[in-house]
């Protein structure tokens, strides 16, 4: 391999590695930006036609996210006191393209103490944008033991490595 090759190489390897680190950075502000009612910045994480599946039951658009981060029962938990927490993802990168899969748990504050109120699995489709990367679908399953969460779970395992 003369250095041409070497360096498209590590170029290529680079440029993954900066991928993956902000598709990392991406998932992980969306915690920080519903926790501390952010409703505008966390929805600016999709493409505008994007959508958010919460557990099958209801799809999102961005800008009903907005609503729903504002609404009284997300407020409630902003103002409780909850954390939105996103495990390090499982990131596979097909050229402007991705796709994601991770736990996330919301932990809520009860006086005192705190407690994981809800344990999800997601699968995240992720598109390159001029803003950076952002999310084109996510959708989650509670992890109840139900064929639906672990159908999720397996698409961790099916993606190259």
């Amino acid at each position: 391999m003369d250095l041409e090759e070497r360096l498209a190489a590590i170029e290529t390897r680079l440029r993954s590695a900066e991928d993956q680190l902000e598709i990392i950075r991406l998932l992980n502000t969306y915690g920080p930006a519903v926790d501390s009612g952010s409703a505008e910045a966390a929805a600016d994480l999709w493409v505008e036609d994007g959508i958010y599946d919460a557990g099958g039951v209801t799809r999102f658009t961005p800008k009903a996210l907005i609503s729903m981060y504002n609404d009284a029962g997300h407020q409630g938990l902003v103002h409780t006191g909850a954390s939105h927490l996103t495990a390090t993802p499982r990131i596979e990168i097909h050229g402007d393209e991705a796709e994601a899969v991770a736990y996330s748990f919301v932990i809520v504050r009860r006086g005192e103490e705190w407690f994981i109120m809800r344990g999800a699995i997601n699968y995240w489709s992720l598109v390159r944008t001029p803003k950076g990367w952002r999310i084109k679908e996510r959708f989650n399953r509670v992890l109840d033991g139900t064929p639906a969460s672990h159908e999720v779970m397996r698409r961790a395992l099916s993606q190259e490595t």
